[in-house]
């Protein structure tokens, strides 16, 4: 019973941080800014969707799949937000300043 409510509150507040990361790719400025708002809200998202479902599944190899595929997506996700922002520098988007 316990575990169900703490396994909600997890997964809500993953869907919290994927609609952050949302927002702010429709929000901000550039592509710099929306990298950043996109990889560090929704990795951080999948991490709490990740352990919530990990709480649920009440099985320790079931967490670690999950915990190595929350693992393999921050490093994609950081390699390819790394390669598109070298591009946006090499193609000479600057950042965006006030």
């Amino acid at each position: 019973m316990l575990t169900d409510y703490l396994a909600l509150l997890l997964l809500i507040s993953g869907g919290f941080f994927f609609l952050a990361g949302t927002v702010g790719l429709l929000r901000f400025p550039d592509v710099y800014t929306r990298l950043h708002a996109l990889t560090k809200a929704d990795n951080v998202g999948l991490g709490f969707v990740m352990a919530g479902l990990a709480i649920q599944s009440g099985s320790w190899l079931v967490a670690g799949k999950l915990f190595l595929i929350w693992l393999l997506v921050l490093l994609a996700g950081a390699s390819v937000a790394h390669l598109i922002a070298r591009r946006a520098l090499q193609r000479g988007i600057t950042p965006w300043q006030r």
